[in-house]
C-alpha cells in the first residue's frame, strides 16, 4: 500500500510517501512526521520555549542539559565547523537578527566575535557558551529531521519512502526519484539534475530568502551573505550531511572538495548563465 501526506513543518511544507503492509503503513507516516515535529519543538529558533532558545538565553551563564536529539546535531555541527575550517558556522544566529532573517530572541547583550569554537560540549549533554552568542541550527536540524522521519518509516515497517521537507530529501528501498533544482536566473523552472536512490540531496540558494541583497545564508569568513545568483545541491548518505555540507560549498567551492570526499558526498553548482560544475564526483 501506498501513502502521501504533506504538513507544515520546520518552515516548509514537508511531504511523505511511503509504500509498505497495509496495516502499518498509516501509522509509519504518521510516525515520521513526529519525528519531525520533535526536531522542530527542541532546535527552532522561532520557538522561546525549545531547547535552544533555553540555550540562547542561560548557556552563557551556566550549562544547561539538552536532550539526545539536540546534543546529536551540536555535536555534529561542531565537528563540520571544525573540519571546515568555520565555513560552517552554527553560531551566525546574532548575525541573522541583525539582517532581519531571524526574529530577535528575549533582549540579551551577544559578543559579536564569538563563534563555534565558544560552545562547549561537556559531560553528561551538557552545553555552555564561552562568550554570550545566539545559536541558530537552521542550516543542519532540517536534514537531520529528515534522517529521523526515514528512521521513523523504516522502523514502523516501511519498505520503500521519500521524506522531502522544502528540498531537503531522502530516499530508502526501491524508491527512485528525478531530482529537479531551481534555475538561480529563473527560479520559477527548474531542471532535471539526477536520480536518486537511497540517498539524500539538499539543495541551497539565496533567491528565496534575499532581503534587500542579503540572503539568509552566512559567509563566516566574508562578514556578507552567500548564495547570489548561484545554487549548490549536495547528495550525500544522510540528509544531515547534505544539508550542513551545501554551505560550505558555497562558502568555497574548492576548498570543500576533499571534505565531500570524506563524507561520501558529491555536490553540483549551477550559477545564473546556467553553467553546472561537479564537485566529487
Amino acid at each position: 500500500m501506498r501513502v502521501e501526506r504533506a504538513r507544515p513543518l520546520l518552515g516548509t511544507v514537508v511531504a511523505v510517501r511511503a509504500e509498505g503492509p497495509r496495516a502499518c503503513i498509516e501509522g509509519a507516516v504518521a510516525r515520521a512526521f513526529e519525528a519531525i515535529a520533535d526536531v522542530q519543538r527542541a532546535m527552532s529558533f522561532h520557538d522561546p520555549d525549545s531547547e535552544l532558545s533555553r540555550l540562547n538565553r542561560h548557556a552563557a551563564d551556566e550549562a544547561q542539559v539538552v536532550g539526545v536529539r539536540t546534543w546529536r546535531v551540536l555535536r555534529a555541527a561542531l565537528a563540520l565547523a571544525r573540519a571546515s575550517a568555520g565555513r560552517f558556522d552554527p553560531t551566525v544566529g546574532g548575525r541573522l537578527v541583525a539582517w532581519r532573517q531571524l526574529p530577535a530572541p528575549a533582549p540579551a547583550d551577544i559578543d559579536p566575535a564569538a563563534d563555534w569554537r565558544d560552545v562547549e560540549l561537556g559531560r553528561g549533554r551538557r552545553v555552555r557558551y564561552r562568550r554570550p552568542l545566539w545559536l541558530d541550527l537552521g542550516g543542519i536540524a532540517k536534514g537531520y529531521a529528515v534522517d529521523r522521519a526515514v528512521a521513523a518509516l523504516r522502523a514502523a515497517g516501511a519498505c520503500t519512502g521519500v521524506v522531502n521537507a522544502g528540498g531537503d530529501l531522502r530516499a530508502f528501498g526501491d524508491a527512485l526519484d528525478v531530482v529537479h533544482v531551481r534555475e538561480p536566473s529563473d527560479p520559477a523552472r527548474a531542471r532535471p539534475l539526477l536520480h536518486l536512490r537511497e540517498g539524500a540531496v539538499a539543495t541551497s540558494a539565496g533567491y528565496f530568502s534575499e532581503r534587500e541583497g542579503i540572503s539568509a545564508l552566512v559567509d563566516t569568513r566574508g562578514g556578507g551573505s552567500l548564495g547570489h545568483g548561484i545554487s549548490v545541491t549536495v547528495c550525500a548518505p544522510r540528509a544531515l550531511w547534505a544539508d550542513a555540507l551545501t554551505k560550505v560549498v558555497l562558502a568555497d567551492p574548492d576548498a570543500a572538495a576533499p571534505l565531500l570526499r570524506r563524507l561520501h558526498a558529491q555536490a553540483a553548482v549551477l550559477d545564473a548563465a546556467g553553467g553546472l560544475r561537479r564537485l566529487a564526483a
